[in-house]
């Protein structure tokens, strides 16, 4: 498996997300528009730097990891699954994606020499 693989998950990741702003709360439309944009730009730089991205994700993936587990109202959307959209975008978007994510930009990080 190649580098590339994180640009697919980059890709997702960015996909889930630009389909959960819309049903997020208007407050922090900012905050998901900025960090959609970082998820946008680590995929088209995953495309031409792959080495460039390592560091960024795993920090990222971390932080959103965090924020969705300390977030009182996104535990109780994804326990109670209501709305079952928002829930299906917490738990795919905010945890399945981003340890697949740190798990590979691990990997990747460990031997980033063979990616040039």
């Amino acid at each position: 498996m190649n580098g590339k693989f994180l640009t697919l998950i980059l890709g997702s990741i960015s996909v889930v997300g630009a389909i959960g702003i819309p049903m997020g709360d208007p407050r922090f439309f900012t905050n998901a528009l900025i960090l959609e944009s970082s998820f946008i730009t680590m995929t088209v730089l995953s495309l031409f730097r792959i080495k460039w991205i390592f560091v960024p994700s795993m920090i990222i993936s971390i932080m959103v990891i965090i924020a969705n587990t300390v977030s009182p109202k996104h535990i109780e959307i994804m326990t109670n699954m209501f709305p079952i959209g928002n829930a299906f975008v917490l738990i795919i978007g905010g945890y399945v994606l981003q340890i697949i994510l740190l798990i590979f930009s691990i990997k990747f990080f460990k031997n980033r020499k063979m990616y040039h």
